[in-house]
């Protein structure tokens, strides 16, 4: 099986332009390839690790990864695929963000001796000229046509301003910009990216002649991908200060039955052969399915160590309760009231729950327990001497614990 053809396997690639050259680049090591970043957030989550794992998967084959980051174009926010902008950040804020994002890329992408590139392309658009950006670049678009990208049609009952109209402009710049500083032939994105990257194939394809080799691929669901990202309780970060190795772990054994084996094909590293033997599991051999994706998954990003660790703690709280390597959480003397405090307080505390109305949902609709026991009142309080000294262990749902300690 060739490279572009397992990608196609696992099902990762949607639509191409330029399809059979763009095999013979992918096949043979020849793409010099970026995949674009927004640095929104001071860590990576797991809407990201499609593309992580995609620049791995190409680098591994000889490809050239280019992690574009997004930094003048954060300057901007993007439309793209929203019904409202983004909020701006400032320039502190954006660079600190780039240099999380390297140093977590690295555990996937080997920068070494130039095998892959990092660049911010706050280092050419905030240099532009408007006049000359006008002259060389805007004459290339067509107004009608940018109108009918989905992106700009979502935002034009709301108002679309002139800020945001640019974004598609200042993405295909991008293109242009990698292409002729470091002979970047191809792109990668997600479906709703779809139009704003063949602006820049064209982009380069009219400014520079037919010839000019540049191509596109979008990736099969990755919009999808970046929903998996979000929680009940907020983002699985791959940051462990933010998201637990064992939270991460079991976000990912987690996963419905309907899509473990998705997830398989498009995020780990096992045979394609061996994931499609998978195809005949059923009942409970999806929960090793489960267990397989998990470990592999929390490998890639937390290492080996931690993953059997988080394997390990899971195993043991579902068989027998035992608490070994869960995550914890810590309560201090200003937690407590007169000595006591809440569930509903334990629940928000712990991360459990984003917010006291949840907790008490979570209470009254039977979901939460301590030590096994169900807890039947959300008024219910604990004295510190209630805490043992290894530990209460509290549950939310089947499959959400905190071992919570008192400091």
């Amino acid at each position: 099986m060739t490279v572009y053809d397992e990608l196609v396997a696992r099902g990762l690639i949607a639509q191409v332009t330029d399809e059979e050259e763009i095999k013979e680049l992918v096949n043979n090591g020849k793409a010099t390839f970026y995949i674009g970043f927004d640095p929104t957030a001071d860590s990576l989550h797991v809407g990201h690790f499609m593309a992580l794992c995609l620049m791995k998967r190409l680098q591994m084959a000889g490809n050239k990864p280019i992690a574009l980051i997004g930094g003048g174009t954060a300057m901007i926010g993007d439309p793209s695929g929203r019904s409202d902008m983004r909020q701006m950040m400032t320039v502190e804020t954006i660079q600190h963000n780039c240099e999380c994002f390297k140093q977590q890329m690295s555990k996937f992408i080997d920068f070494s001796e130039g095998k892959a590139l990092m660049v911010n392309n706050a280092d050419w658009l905030l240099k532009l000229n408007y006049v000359e950006l006008l002259r060389d670049v805007g004459s290339h678009f067509s107004v009608n046509r940018m109108l009918a990208a989905e992106c700009y049609k979502q935002r034009m009952e709301k108002g679309l301003s002139f800020l945001e109209f640019n974004y598609m402009i200042m993405q295909s710049y991008d293109f242009l910009a990698l292409y002729e500083n470091y002979g970047c032939n191809m792109q990668f994105g997600g479906d709703d990216q779809w139009s704003n990257m063949l602006g820049g194939t064209e982009l380069i394809r009219r400014k520079l002649g037919k010839d000019a080799y540049a191509m596109t691929i979008t990736l099969l669901l990755n919009s999808e991908g970046k929903k998996m990202g979000k929680t009940q309780s907020g983002a699985v970060w791959l940051d462990p200060n933010k998201t637990s190795p064992f939270d991460f772990y079991q976000y990912w054994r987690n996963v419905s039955d309907a899509d473990v084996l998705k997830c398989l094909r498009m995020l780990t590293f096992l045979p394609i052969e061996q994931i499609d033997e998978m195809d005949k599991w059923e009942g409970s051999q999806l929960n090793t399915a489960k267990e397989i994706l998990a470990f592999e998954l929390t490998k890639l990003v937390h290492g080996e160590e931690e993953a059997n660790k988080a394997q390990e703690g899971a195993r043991a709280l579902f068989t027998s309760g035992n608490a070994a390597n869960m995550p914890t959480a810590n309560l201090t003397d200003a937690d407590f009231t007169d000595g006591t405090i809440d569930i509903l307080s334990i629940l928000v505390k712990s991360g459990l729950v984003p917010s006291r109305s949840e907790g008490r949902r979570a209470v009254e609709q039977g979901g939460v327990s301590v030590d096994g026991e169900k807890v039947e009142d959300f008024k219910t309080v604990y004295a510190k001497t209630d805490f043992p000294q290894d530990g209460m262990i509290v549950k939310r749902g089947k499959k959400n614990f905190k071992k919570i300690m008192v400091d």
